[in-house]
C-alpha cells in the first residue's frame, strides 16, 4: 500500500530538483574557483576521457552531455579556441564531426578531477549512506529506463 499524497510525492520532487539545482552552483563554483574551468567544459573532458581514442561524435556527445546539437556546436568551438578539443571528421560520414580531447585537454581534466570529486563527495556522497546511496541508485536508474524519456 502507498502512504505517500500526492503532496508527499511532489515534496520529494522539488527536494530532488533544489538539490541539484544547488549542488551544480557549489560544484560550478568550486571548479572555477579551482581551475578557472566551466563545470560544463569539465563534463565534455570526463566524456571525451572515458570514449575510445578521447573522441566521440559531436551527435554522441550531445546526448550524453544533455545539450543541444547547437549548444554543444557553440561549446567545443569556445573550447577548441582554448586549445583543450579539436575537430575531426568522420571517415565514415562526411556529414559527421568527431570532438576530440587534446593533450592540453586530458592535462585540465586530470588537474580538475581531484578537487571535482572531492566536492561530490564532500557535498553529496558523504551526507548519504551506503543503504541511501544503493536506494537512489536503484530509483534513478528505474526512471533512466523508463520508455517516456526516449
Amino acid at each position: 500500500m502507498n502512504s505517500m499524497t500526492k503532496e508527499d510525492k511532489l515534496a520529494a520532487w522539488r527536494a530532488f530538483l533544489q538539490a541539484h539545482t544547488k549542488l551544480m552552483r557549489v560544484l560550478e563554483r568550486e571548479m572555477m574557483d579551482d581551475q578557472e574551468l566551466p563545470l560544463t567544459w569539465y563534463d565534455i573532458l570526463a566524456h571525451l576521457d572515458d570514449a575510445p581514442e578521447g573522441r566521440l561524435r559531436m551527435q554522441e556527445l550531445a546526448e550524453s552531455v544533455l545539450l543541444s546539437r547547437s549548444g554543444l556546436t557553440r561549446l567545443v568551438d569556445r573550447m577548441a579556441k582554448s586549445g583543450l578539443v579539436s575537430r575531426a571528421p568522420c571517415p565514415h560520414d562526411r556529414r559527421g564531426t568527431y570532438a576530440v580531447m587534446t593533450p592540453r585537454g586530458r592535462d585540465t581534466l586530470q588537474l580538475a578531477k581531484p578537487g571535482h570529486l572531492r566536492g561530490v563527495g564532500n557535498h553529496f556522497l558523504d551526507r548519504l549512506d551506503d543503504l541511501e546511496l544503493q536506494a537512489l541508485d536503484r530509483s534513478l536508474s528505474k526512471v533512466l529506463e523508463s520508455e517516456t524519456l526516449e
